[in-house]
């Protein structure tokens, strides 16, 4: 599969090197807007391609697929681009912005014989799949928290009086749909579609949030998803039930896990050790479901990503949380 890259940012970047540990994936073209810094990222990374016009990429027969690391507030757009001619798309978390343009790409995918995938990489890492087959181990659920908390470098230039993407209501930015969405998204692969969804944030100058608490009810649980861009947490997150615990270092990329029956108070199974780059494992997923036609697990992802975004969309609107253009 030849896959082309929009973004040169430090992810991209991570993508590329999963692309480099994948049996099938090669690397053929990346796109900056700055001629010079698309022509040193090609050299740098060994594509034979780069591109500046998006247009002109998208139209490319030296490309199946590409990876679109852009502002939020650009993926659909640039994804609706790709899906026209006929190429696969991988968007970076979060997908899209609302469920409206999340229903009209995909069906432009559809329309053009091609799948469009969320990057969500927590998802498809072995530890994961491990808790999604164990955790009713830990018997009738009662409390989940999970969090993804990290102070970003980005909050400083925003302190310092610049306007970061990533912390900008123009470009769909916040802690929420940037970092909330790896918890959200695994509350969604587990427990499924939550009773009802309350989020209280912590708004910054910019018109987004720079942290906040979800909570989302389930009948007999609750799941408390705490996310921040401006503070940092060291705690584990935690699915406890009424037979025992699973705690989880860093929700983001499931490096270590492990159980804890009630009765024992010690642990009784433990993670895997994982690749370095997680970006890998969900390459390999998506990799499979280009090459299949009717597909479980797509269909899977698609409806995972939609709730996770139908969740963010009105936990958002809810909070008083409106990107430019939106009513």
């Amino acid at each position: 599969m030849r896959i082309g890259t929009v973004g040169t940012s430090w992810i991209t970047e991570s993508f590329i090197e999963a692309i480099k540990e994948v049996d099938g994936a090669e690397l053929c073209a990346v796109h900056s807007r700055a001629e010079v810094k698309a022509e040193n990222f090609a050299r740098k990374h060994g594509a034979a391609y780069y591109y500046t016009d998006l247009q002109e990429m998208a139209e490319s027969d030296h490309l199946d697929c590409v990876y679109l690391a852009s502002p939020n507030s650009l993926h659909f757009k640039q994804a609706v681009l790709f899906l026209e001619q006929g190429k696969h798309v991988i968007c970076e978390k979060p997908m899209f912005t609302s469920l409206k343009e999340f229903e009209e790409a995909h069906r432009v995918a559809e329309e053009n014989g091609v799948r469009l995938f969320e990057a969500m990489r927590n998802l498809y890492t072995p530890n994961f799949q491990k808790v999604k087959a164990e955790f009713y181990d830990v018997g009738q659920l009662r409390n989940v928290l999970l969090h993804r908390m990290k102070y970003s470098s980005r909050y400083d230039d925003l302190l310092a009086g610049k306007e970061p993407a990533i912390f900008s209501a123009k470009f769909a930015g916040g802690a929420l749909v940037d970092l909330g969405v790896y918890p959200i998204a695994v509350a969604v692969a587990l427990f499924g579609k939550p009773l009802d969804v309350q989020y209280t944030p912590v708004m910054l100058s910019s018109g987004v949030d720079g942290s906040g608490t979800l909570v989302l009810t389930y009948p007999g649980f609750v799941c408390t998803i705490l996310c921040s861009k401006i503070s940092t947490s060291y705690l584990e997150s935690e699915i406890q039930g009424e037979a025992g615990t699973i705690s989880i270092d860093d929700i983001g990329a499931f490096s270590n896990i492990h159980y804890k029956p009630r009765s024992k108070g010690e642990c009784t199974w433990n993670g895997a050790t994982q690749r370095e780059n997680v970006m890998a494992y969900e390459l390999e997923a998506f990799l499979d479901c280009m090459q299949e036609g009717d597909s479980p697990a797509y269909e899977e992802m698609k409806a995972i990503s939609r709730e996770v975004l139908a969740i963010t969309e009105t936990a958002r609107k809810q909070a008083g949380i409106y990107f430019e253009g939106e009513d």
